[in-house]
């Protein structure tokens, strides 16, 4: 193995922890097999517009990773390891209040926040921290358990923190280095064979499967991978085909006739596992666990702040009309309509209406042949000042979407509460623990990026570029 740099050690890390996880979980490799063959497909019958929002070849290779860590300390050494593969925190998730089911996590997702390193590789890790600080989930004796026993283990060795540490200052590693760091991070989030605590699994459990899984073992472990596809839809009705059971429903945004939007997530159902139970009189014998399982994601358009406005309020109304509709009327169809009513139809009317995010092209030939303002056409007569509205118009500048490369709250916590045997407990008489984007960023020690600032970043620049090459000066 030659020196790697910082997005080969990224492909690299993905590479392995797919591999491991299709050992330790099979029905993902049937996963990545149907991803593989709907995307195939998909491309065949819609050509170059199938990459419209990424390459085939990005696409194919994208994946997203689910880990779980139990403390502050736990999560500040994760951002180290995963900041030697170029992957930094982005977006702050509050998954406690998201769903019907007892979610005690926060959480943040690492991945490239550079076009370019995207480009590469976008390989990204959702990664919760038990908010094992909230009275609403765990009284004062279970915390003191549970800061007692995550406090006594070690998820990440010092030597792997140390190579990490080196690839992130010098933005990759020599060969032996490499692979000694890829070699150490991968097993840190393979499934450990210790025995588990019946007892203390349980105690945990009655507060959360997710607690448990989290606070209840002696390591972490990748709880899902998530292949990328580009028809989601598709991919459901040929994984049942399959026989495999998948959740009742897909996550976020409906299919609708409009542009795909954000993100939309679904997944088979956990499945169980065989683990090795330690009993209180120091007996073991096996058991299962039924915690991890396989989802799969279809990506759209990012949206900026007015959009995930009219989102957020399109998805109350919808949660509104389903309250009120016939029996056996789905989540999915009431959002489809409500959707139809207030989403605009085309990329072009998004960019317009500033409800998402956009790179713009300039088109040469609309350029030649558009008048602004009554002038004569072509770039010589274009006024000093003009709007991005005019140029949109025009056709001059042309709407390439930016990928929405994060995570719903909603939806992550949907796909956890789908794969959840029971809801656990909530005492909703007490008061939450503050958590924020701010104190994150305090805990994993270096900023949390705010997406909307990242996607706004990008879009900025384009428009820079083409204000530059028109000599003009673009305004919103």
């Amino acid at each position: 193995m030659t020196a790697l740099e910082t997005w080969e050690l990224r492909a690299e890390f993905a590479r392995r922890l797919s591999a491991m996880y299709g050992r330790e979980v099979p029905a993902y490799n049937t996963l990545v097999e149907v991803s593989t063959e709907v995307n195939e497909a998909y491309v065949a019958k819609h050509g170059a517009e199938a990459e419209r929002l990424g390459s085939i070849a990005r696409v194919t290779a994208e994946r997203h990773g689910a880990i779980r860590v139990g403390s502050p300390k736990e999560m500040a050494q994760v951002a180290r390891v995963f900041a030697a593969f170029g992957m930094y925190p982005v977006g702050f998730y509050d998954l406690r209040d998201a769903s019907s089911s007892s979610v005690p996590v926060v959480s943040t997702a690492f991945r490239p926040i550079d076009g370019a390193e995207l480009a590469k590789n976008p390989f990204r890790v959702f990664t919760s921290m038990l908010a094992a600080e909230d009275p609403r989930f765990f009284d004062q004796e279970l915390r003191a358990e549970l800061a007692a026993f995550i406090g006594a283990r070690q998820l990440f060795g010092e030597e792997l923190l140390t190579l990490a540490d080196r690839a992130a200052a010098d933005g990759g590693l020599a060969a032996d280095d490499a692979d000694r760091l890829l070699e150490l991070a991968t097993a840190a989030f393979e499934l450990s064979g210790d025995p588990v605590d019946c007892e203390w699994y349980k105690k945990l459990e009655a507060v959360s499967a997710v607690a448990s899984d989290i606070g209840g073992v002696s390591t972490t472990h990748i709880n899902h991978l998530t292949p990328r596809v580009l028809d989601i839809d598709e991919l459901y009705k040929r994984m049942q085909a399959r026989g495999i059971s998948m959740i009742d429903e897909i996550q976020g945004p409906p299919r609708w006739d409009g542009p795909d939007l954000l993100l939309r997530q679904t997944s088979f159902r956990a499945l169980g596992e065989n683990r090795v139970f330690r009993y209180a009189d120091g007996s073991t014998s096996e058991g299962e666990l039924r915690v991890r399982f396989g989802e799969v994601e279809a990506r759209g358009i990012a949206l900026t702040v007015a959009g995930r406005d009219l989102y957020d309020r399109m998805v109350a109304e919808s949660d509104a009309r389903l309250a009120s509709a016939p029996a056996g009327t789905t989540r999915v169809e009431v959002a489809a309509g409500v959707w139809a009513e207030h989403l605009p139809r085309t990329e072009k009317e998004l960019a317009l209406q500033g409800l998402a995010f956009f790179t713009y092209r300039l088109d040469e030939e609309a350029l030649d042949s558009a008048s602004l303002d009554g002038a004569a056409p072509g770039s010589a007569s274009l006024p000093g000042t003009v709007s991005l509205t005019d140029l949109i118009e025009a056709g001059i500048a042309v709407p390439e979407p930016i990928v929405y490369e994060d995570f719903l709250p909603r939806s992550a916590a949907g796909i956890f509460q789908s794969n959840l045997t029971q809801d656990g407990s909530k005492d909703e008489a007490q008061p939450g623990t503050v958590y924020d984007i701010h104190r994150m960023s305090r805990i994993v020690g270096s900023e949390v990026h705010d997406p909307n600032d990242l996607y706004q970043r990008q879009q900025d620049a384009s428009i820079a570029d083409l204000a530059r090459r028109l000599n003009i000066t673009v305004t919103r």
